[in-house]
């Protein structure tokens, strides 16, 4: 069957991208296959279950990869791009992320499929996997569930690597370099963090606020202050998500935590002077001000026992990295198709027609809503400039 435009791949981008073809109100045989049993399983989980979709703070400071000039134009262009593309009511919290005011991402995904339902121009094809494309003159064959369709325009839409329970196991990126293009090397990121164990192997499940400061070859890259939550391999937490994109591809990396981020190190340290004259034990001086495990690893692994040499390890307790907990539990790829060949629309170079989306590129956002921001705001800009052409 000869369709417009194919779009490979259900997850955040190709949704936006079919919803924006939709929208434009024109008619256009639109063909959408997606490898898993139902379209935006992904996008269903982020944020918690809740649908952090966008941030406030929409700057290129945010993001990575080969073109972060682009990718930050494209994503700040169109800042409210998923209010076109979900049918609901928006909040901001405290830190800037963007929610569906409901806070259940499932709603969202919902929300889309009935836009995607009543286009009665759409295929809508689940549960099988693109396996081939090619060219043939003008027009692209694909190849999947035993069928061979034809298209005037290809959406490579089909997510990274990172947690293949979403069908997103890096095998689709074999669609692309079959028609020539190169991957740069791929990493997980917004994942947990494996430390060297020794000096936190008695915290594993302790949550602790803190400043986080991340750090390759002695030399500061990012600090964030949130949760960090200890763990058998080392650390979890919103904030450990949000420096692993700054580390996830670096040897020599370490991490500093500071606790206590609203008390000065002057005060802490007469406070444990002043327990110290009283007569308390070394390993309790700082119950009550830290969690009592957490206190008394803090005190063991100081350089001495001085009140400033206890109150240095508190400020900066440095754990060596050892590397991420892996693909499986990131939620994005670092890396992708290399960006050298691809066109500020977001079409090959290589091979007229074809175009990407989302995470299958070289592009990826710190947490806090900016990768799925890059998802929908690509995948609409493809829709854009394929219509453009038709």
């Amino acid at each position: 069957m000869n369709y417009d435009v194919i779009i490979v791949g259900g997850g955040a981008s190709g949704i936006a991208c079919a919803v924006s073809l939709i929208n434009s109100g024109r008619h256009i045989k639109i063909l959408l296959v997606e490898a898993g049993e139902r379209l935006g399983k992904k996008l269903a989980a982020t944020g918690n279950g809740q649908g952090n979709v966008s941030n406030a703070d929409m700057t290129a400071a945010h993001f990575h990869g080969g073109n972060v000039g682009l990718a930050a134009k494209i994503s700040c262009d169109n800042p409210f791009v998923y209010s076109s593309i979900f049918d609901c009511l928006f909040v901001i919290d405290e830190s800037g992320r963007v929610y569906p005011s409901g806070k259940q991402a499932s709603a969202l995904v919902d929300g889309a499929m009935k836009t995607l339902k009543s286009y009665s121009a759409l295929n809508l094809v689940t549960g099988e996997k693109v396996t081939e494309i090619s060219r043939s003159g003008d027009l692209f064959k694909v190849n999947y569930g035993g069928k061979t369709d034809d298209a005037r325009f290809i959406v490579l839409c089909t997510g990274g690597k990172a947690q293949k329970q979403f069908k997103t196991d890096g095998s689709a990126y074999k669609l692309a370099t079959g028609f020539g293009h190169s991957l740069t090397p791929l990493y997980p990121s917004l994942v947990q963090i494996k430390t060297d164990t020794d000096k936190i192997k008695t915290l594993k499940g302790i949550r602790v606020d803190c400043e986080v400061c991340a750090s390759v070859n002695g030399k500061p890259v990012k600090k964030v202050r949130g949760d960090v939550i200890f763990t058998e391999y080392g650390l979890s937490g919103n904030a450990i998500f949000s420096i692993s994109p700054y580390i996830a591809d670096k040897q020599s990396a370490e991490i500093s935590l500071s606790f206590l981020p609203d008390i000065s190190a002057t005060e802490i340290e007469n406070k444990i002077y002043s327990r110290k004259k009283r007569g308390y034990e070394i390993l309790e001086i700082l119950s009550g001000i830290l969690h009592n495990q957490l206190g008394r690893a803090v005190v063991k692994s100081a350089r001495g026992d001085s009140a400033k040499e206890i109150t240095e390890n508190l400020k900066r307790f440095n754990l060596k990295v050892a590397g991420t907990l892996g693909f499986d539990y990131a939620q994005v790829t670092k890396g992708g198709i290399d960006m050298s060949d691809v066109s500020d629309e977001l079409e090959s170079n290589l091979a007229r027609n074809l175009f990407f989306a989302g995470e299958i590129l070289d592009v990826d956002g710190d947490c806090g809503g900016y990768n799925l921001q890059w998802a929908f705001t690509s995948g609409a800009k493809v829709a854009e400039n394929i219509l453009k052409r038709l």
